[in-house]
């Protein structure tokens, strides 16, 4: 009887010996699991991606708010290309990107440059990312690279119905003034006697839009055309190299004008607030010369901010990079010409697709042009102060 329990208790023993070997080695795979990501060597590279802004909260990750780099450095933790301390901290792999995007914006080709193993995977990356982004390409670059600092210009790209540069009619134009949403959507919805949508671009209005996007051209103080920024702050002079409409062209009937503005860097909103003047112009609501107004004055002026949806970051530069470290026979040039085919069905599939649908559905350009009469585009001094935040709860579908 003795042999026989002492038999049973040497089994339960055995087993609790057996499982407790498992535990351990579990826990020791698991820590030298984490100990080789950590130990795996990492090299400086840059990544291209492209996405859809709608949803997000804009490019740069904040906390509690859903991000594009939020998904994407969750992707890389995914993928075990980065640790969870580093997926806490990026600054641990030097992660940045080249351009903030504001909420609901998209970009064709963004770069963000961090620190990867060698040899990774575009492949597996995007097995972890939802449809709306998408990694196009990842090279090897210098130690010292940064995609923000080293970034030349950008160049940013505004899609919009050609319709929105239409004169307005004069008899109906009240500056300053609220007015019905449903009468001016009736009024905006007929051009010339016929539906808005059949409203093509004239050459002679073609030159004419062209003539006043190339008045933001050169050094300016692009004060009035962000938030938060004084006259005389430094940060308010930006280089504008070119601004002018590339194309038009046709899609599910309605003619879509592009707009690409290329310069150095951009501040919060100025781009949309440059776009809204245009077009103001364009109708023959303001003159010309509120552009240099708005460079000159020290007064705040009360202009409008146009919707996000047609925003996308086209192009980010490194030609000086590219130069000087393309042919040392280490790195590749940062043209990514060898993505083109696949940056381009991602463009026309999601970003486009998103943007006319946007339009059809949700009457975006058309319901914010009903908006325009409102503003002054004088100074504020007299006139309630309306905040940019305001705006973008207005129209918060852009």
């Amino acid at each position: 009887m003795h042999g026989t329990k002492r038999s049973i208790d040497d089994g339960n023993e055995n087993e609790a010996k057996v499982q407790k070997t498992e535990e351990e080695t579990v826990q020791v795979t698991t820590v030298q699991a984490t100990e080789t990501v950590q130990r795996i060597k990492r090299k400086n590279h840059a990544m291209l991606l492209g996405y859809v802004g709608k949803d997000y909260y804009g490019m740069q990750r904040n906390p509690g708010m859903k991000t594009i780099e939020e998904d994407l450095i969750i992707a890389l933790l995914k993928a075990d290309l980065i640790t969870k301390e580093q997926f806490e901290n990026t600054r641990a792999i030097n992660f940045q990107r080249a351009a903030r995007t504001d909420k609901g914006v998209s970009a064709i080709r963004q770069i963000v440059s961090l620190k990867l193993p060698e040899n990774s995977n575009k492949t597996v990356i995007n097995q972890f990312l939802p449809d709306a982004i998408r990694v196009f390409g990842i090279k090897r670059v210098t130690k010292g690279f940064n995609s923000k600092n080293q970034c030349d210009a950008r160049t940013y790209r505004y899609v919009i119905p050609s319709y929105a540069f239409a004169l307005e009619d004069q008899s109906l134009l009240k500056l300053g003034e609220e007015v019905d949403e449903d009468e001016r959507i009736k009024q905006l919805s007929i051009i010339d006697g016929k539906p808005y949508t059949d409203y093509r671009l004239s050459p002679e209005s073609l030159d004419r839009l062209n003539s006043i996007l190339k008045l933001f051209e050169g050094s300016h103080n692009f004060h009035n055309f962000t938030s938060k920024v004084k006259p005389l702050d430094p940060r308010a002079r930006r280089y504008i190299i070119s601004f002018c409409c590339t194309e038009t062209f046709v899609l599910n009937d309605i003619e879509l004008a592009v707009l690409e503005i290329k310069g150095q860097s951009f501040m919060l909103h100025q781009i949309r607030k440059m776009v809204a003047i245009v077009i103001a112009i364009a109708r023959n609501m303001i003159s010309k010369e509120t552009i240099d107004e708005a460079f000159k004055t020290m007064d705040k002026m009360d202009l409008p901010l146009a919707p996000s949806l047609g925003l996308c970051l086209c192009h980010v530069h490194y030609d000086n990079y590219s130069k000087r470290y393309g042919t040392d026979g280490l790195h590749e040039t940062l043209d990514w010409k060898e993505c083109e085919e696949e940056v381009e069905k991602f463009q026309k599939t999601y970003i486009l697709q998103h943007m006319i649908d946007t339009e059809i559905s949700e009457q975006t350009t058309l319901k914010w042009l009903t908006s325009l009469p409102f503003y002054s585009f004088s100074n504020r001094e007299m006139l309630p102060v309306e905040d940019d935040e305001k705006q973008e709860a207005m129209h918060n579908d852009v």
